[in-house]
């Protein structure tokens, strides 16, 4: 609704309101699906009372999705990232038509996310009786720069000594001891090009009655992990003196064990 305010007694009027909602603990395997994400996003624009234009939704590789949803009112976007279980969703309108709740509410079970967080909610393109006028219609605060979007840049800012990733990796392909054997033995193999550090021992693999467990050392590092024989999931573990790439460490896991996709959990290490 347009406000009136002592300091500007004439009502203001906003050509658009944006909505940004972060949503968590998501289904993995949904939100690296692009043709199901796309239907999740053009589902809830409809629901909402949007009008849907057209829509274009890309996987990325190995995982990941961005997507939006062209309405005549403008847009619903997400980027998905499975490794976290996280995806970040715009939501922006210039008409008065589009239930955000209910937006929020579908996007959320269709992603099967168990929790989310409107992270703001503005107005866009304020009008005045002369015309647009001239704000930001966000004031981002003092502490923002806290936030980086690079794992090097954390590790170097907060002077850690060390790296950790544990890696999730779902519906592996291989699904016999021979193969899930060659893979670990490939895995910890290439791991030395990711991590910078040699191996000092043997790749120690100890067959069980349902699943492989692994671990080898390195200079300065450790890998271990448990494969299980069904292929469903594989965990792995990794430690590091020092910086490693965890999206790399994790792209590798993915090819050498043929998963799906992948979630990943690092850690700077004080």
């Amino acid at each position: 609704m347009p406000q009136t305010t002592r300091e500007n007694p004439e009502p203001h009027f906003a050509l658009g309101r944006q909505m940004t909602v972060e949503y968590y603990e998501c289904d993995s395997a949904t939100i690296t699906d692009a043709p199901l994400m796309e239907k999740i996003f053009v589902n809830a624009a409809k629901a909402s009372g949007a009008t849907v234009i057209s829509s274009d939704f890309h996987r990325f590789d190995p995982q990941g999705v961005s997507g939006v949803v062209v309405i005549s009112e403008s847009h619903f976007a997400v980027h998905a990232w499975p490794e976290y279980g996280y995806a970040a969703v715009d939501l922006f309108t210039c008409g008065e038509n589009i239930d955000f709740d209910i937006a929020v509410s579908e996007i959320k079970t269709g992603m099967q996310s168990r929790s989310h967080i409107i992270s703001s909610l503005v107005c866009r393109g304020i009008l005045n009786g002369s015309g647009v006028e001239r704000i930001r219609p966000i004031r981002e605060d003092d502490d923002c720069h806290a936030f980086q979007l690079s794992w090097q840049t954390r590790f170097n800012e907060t002077k850690a000594r060390g790296f950790s990733n544990s890696i999730d990796l779902y519906n592996c392909e291989i699904q016999d001891r021979d193969s899930i054997e060659a893979a670990v033995r490939e895995y910890s193999a290439n791991l030395v090009g990711v991590i910078g550090k040699e191996a000092v021992s043997d790749c120690c693999i100890v067959s069980g009655a349902d699943s492989i467990d692994f671990i080898r050392q390195y200079a300065g590092a450790s890998l271990s992990g448990t494969v299980k024989i069904d292929g469903s999931t594989a965990y792995i573990d990794l430690r590091t003196e020092g910086f490693f790439n965890p999206h790399e460490a994790s792209e590798l896991a993915m090819r050498c064990f043929k998963s799906q996709y992948y979630r990943m959990q690092p850690n700077v290490r004080q």
